[in-house]
Formats: C-alpha cells, sequence, structure tokens
C-alpha cells in the first residue's frame, strides 16, 4: 500500500506494511514503512511496535486499511492468550489508528484514558485478517477469525468492545462448548454477519457493477468466495462463489478494471473477469 504522507512531503510515496519483530524472544506486531527505490527498500521506518508480546507463536494479525483523512489503521490478534482482548494496556486483540506519519491522533478514543493505550481505536477482537475502509459512507469493516466457526464480519466504531472472549459464536477446539458466556452481552458491539471467512474487500470496481458496494470475503475451510450484500449497516443476503475450485482463499483484490485478483493458500492466483 503507498499513500502519500502529507505531513512529510506531498510527492514522498511510502509503502506500509506490517510484521512480526522479534523483540528479546519473543515476536510483536509492527507496523512499518518504506520507500521503494529500484529493487530495494529504502527510509525503513518502524512506526509502531506493538506491545502485544506473548509466549505464543499465534494471532498476530493483520491487515492495514486507509482513511481519506491521513490515517492508517491496522489489526493486532490477541496473541493467543484470550484476556488481552478485553485489557486496554495492551495492543493485542485491538484495532490500531495512526496518523500516517505514525503519531497518534488527538481525536482517537481513548487518549484521555490513563488506563488505556493511545493508538487503540477498537477492542475485543480474536483476530482481525481483514480491514476494508468504505470511503463513500465513512465506515470501517472488519472481518476476523473466531475459534472452531463464529467468525464475524464487523463494523468497526471508535472506542468500540467487540466482545472477545465474553462473547463469541464459537466453539472450543477441545470440546463441543461454546466458547464465552454469551453470543450477545449489553455494552458489547454484535456482529453484521457471523460464517467463516478470511480476507475482506469493499468492492468498488466498474466490471462487477451489481456487486458495487458488496463485501467479499474468502473462506478458508470451506474454500469459496462470500459474496455479502449490504443493506445500509445490514447484511440482507449472501451468495457463495468459485466452489468449484476447492481453494483456501487467502486475500483478494480489485485491478483498475475492476477485476478480482485472488490469491489462495497453494500459492495460485486467479483473475476472475465478467463473462
Amino acid at each position: 500500500m503507498a499513500p502519500t504522507d502529507s505531513n512529510t512531503n506531498s510527492k514522498q510515496q511510502w509503502l506500509y506494511f506490517t510484521y512480526a519483530k522479534p523483540v528479546a524472544g519473543q515476536g510483536r506486531t509492527t507496523l512499518a514503512r518504506a520507500q521503494l527505490r529500484g529493487q530495494s527498500l529504502i527510509q525503513w521506518q518502524d512506526l509502531l511496535v506493538t506491545q502485544s508480546a506473548t509466549t505464543t507463536n499465534r494471532h498476530f494479525g493483520s491487515r492495514i486499511a486507509f482513511d481519506d483523512k491521513g490515517h492508517v489503521f491496522f489489526s493486532v490478534g490477541d496473541r493467543g492468550h484470550r484476556p488481552n482482548g478485553q485489557d486496554l494496556a495492551t495492543h493485542a486483540g485491538s484495532i490500531l489508528r495512526l496518523n500516517l506519519d505514525g503519531t497518534v491522533p488527538q481525536d482517537n478514543p481513548f487518549v484521555t484514558d490513563d488506563n488505556a493505550l493511545d493508538a487503540i481505536y477498537s477492542y475485543g477482537h480474536r483476530n482481525p485478517q481483514g480491514l476494508a475502509f468504505d470511503a463513500k459512507n465513512q465506515r470501517l469493516w472488519a472481518i476476523e477469525h473466531g475459534p472452531r466457526g463464529g467468525d464475524e464480519i464487523n463494523l468497526i466504531k471508535a472506542g468500540g468492545n467487540y466482545g472477545w472472549p465474553v462473547v463469541s459464536f464459537g466453539k472450543e477446539y477441545w470440546g463441543p462448548f461454546n466458547v464465552g458466556e454469551a453470543t450477545f452481552k449489553a455494552g458489547m458491539e454484535p456482529p453484521i454477519k457471523v460464517f467463516t471467512p478470511s480476507s475482506l474487500l469493499l468492492y468498488s470496481g466498474r466490471a462487477f457493477g451489481a456487486w458495487r458496494g458488496d463485501l467479499l470475503s474468502g473462506a478458508l475451510k470451506l474454500t469459496h468466495l462470500n459474496r455479502v450484500v449490504l443493506d445500509g449497516e445490514r447484511a440482507s443476503s449472501e451468495q457463495r462463489l468459485l466452489t468449484e475450485l476447492k481453494q483456501r482463499i487467502r486475500q483478494i483484490i480489485e485491478d483498475e478494471q475492476g477485476n478480482l485478483l485472488i490469491a489462495t493458500d497453494s500459492g495460485a492466483i486467479y483473475r476472475l473477469k465478467p463473462r
């Protein structure tokens, strides 16, 4: 992703990415940026090395999205430690918002809370693996993995608590038991839709005109492309596509013509275009 950072140089293009940075033998989800010169990255900057280290090697997140006001959002999983989802003293289990230069926006929801980290935008997440910003309606969508089912599409609100691990639609891996106390609880944001997806794209292209404004997500376990039709802030219907490929769909992007480029766990990249 290569937005322009107006805080440094209006002609300066940056590539933004997240990675697991080793710190004292443990990995921390880190937002970084660099510039591309030829085939080399220069001016590498770690914008935020998150406070998210645990002894596990799972649930790092992470996906990135940009709004049109100079902010970058990125997700951090709970790092395999469930209580992190409700702990505002760690970045784990959260979606974070920063300015493009890595500073914290002063209107972030917890900047005046001495018991919370300033970069946190929303919390109560397990492992968000898809983010999409809807510029037309000025809203952020996220998709996250649940345990043994219970994956969620969420409409992200500033300061929102999305419930993990107190509420969940998933089940324990070790037995037929529900995770958490319930599927809904007062004060926690309910998901827009629950199923088993992975990546997330808000479609805005021309190639599939009838899909414009829909959410497209890739399923891993169930190996299909899911099209979710939105009615305002509600999911009104869904359509399963590409089931015949039998591929775990990891990421989806659209090209300039609106065709879809789909990456799978097998290493294949498919292009989907109208007939």
